[in-house]
């Protein structure tokens, strides 16, 4: 019987880890850190400044999205484009930062930790690095942040069995991408639509007051997850699961914190299909 009970709980534990599956792939011979963290922290820049730092640097500011802690600012540029232009995968075209008013600091979300799990068997480690090189240089010196997860197990990364995989993503809507791409600008608060493609496009959009108050409660330090973004290509919007989404952007979210927010990842889903019905 303690044996059953210890292979339960282990698959349990392999299960809640996001470890399990196959590492997404870098080129011969690059050597990857086995950890890698979420998010690079840097000196505190206001809006205007690190949108002045990211067009020196040869970025494209996407837009900007205010939050009652600080700012996203969404960046883009040619190489981050053509590397997402691929089904499925326009979500690693665009970044976020975080100038977070509250810590006086800024919050990178990490190109190399979300490429690896955005892009999984299609990752391109070098491409990724690159961005990184680019934004040490505008921004650093960068330290690491305490979210971070192990470099393996981003590439089939889930919060714990019966979760939602990155290719699990929710279809909000269905239509022309003309059609759906209209929606998105008309939407309200709909912060920017980037075109990565001939017919493919990513959109940044804004969830109901009520429902974008997740970030608070769990921990407002990651909070350039917001605005959402929808993936339109296809003839579909398409999101990633929040259940995901979220679960990789706090990769230090326990069950129980993760519970407290239960409703959320539905609320989400709703709140964007409203926006493409």
């Amino acid at each position: 019987m303690k044996k059953i009970y210890s292979l339960i709980m282990s698959a349990l534990v392999l299960g809640f880890c996001g470890c399990a599956g196959v590492s997404p792939q870098a080129e011969a011979g690059v050597k990857i850190e086995k950890v890698i963290s979420t998010y690079k922290i840097g000196s505190y820049s206001d809006v205007e400044s690190t949108k002045s730092k990211l067009t020196a640097a040869g970025f494209e500011v996407v837009g900007t999205y205010k939050m009652d802690s600080g700012t996203t600012v969404l960046y883009t540029n040619g190489k981050m484009k053509e590397m997402a232009n691929k089904p499925s995968r326009g979500f690693n075209a665009v970044g976020r930062i975080l100038v977070d008013d509250e810590r006086k600091q800024i919050s990178i979300a990490n190109p190399v930790y979300f490429g690896a799990a955005f892009m999984q068997e299609e990752y391109s480690h070098s491409a990724a690095s690159a961005v990184l090189s680019s934004l040490e240089k505008a921004f650093g010196p960068l330290k690491n942040s305490e979210d971070q997860w192990e470099y393996a197990g981003l590439g089939n990364y889930h919060f714990m069995m019966g979760m939602p995989y990155y290719k699990e993503m929710d279809i909000v809507g269905e239509g022309s991408t003309a059609d759906l791409v209209a929606k998105a600008k008309a939407a309200k608060g709909t912060v920017a639509v980037e075109q990565i493609g001939k017919d493919r496009y990513v959109a940044f959009v804004e969830l109901d007051k009520r429902t974008s108050g997740f970030v608070k409660k769990i921990g407002s330090q990651n909070g350039e997850i917001l605005p959402y973004a929808v993936l339109i290509e296809d003839g579909k919007a398409k999101a990633l699961n929040a259940k995901y989404f979220i679960a990789v952007s706090y990769p230090l979210l326990t069950m129980t914190e993760f519970m407290g927010i239960a409703t959320m990842p539905d609320a989400i889903t709703k709140n964007l299909q409203k926006i493409f019905k």
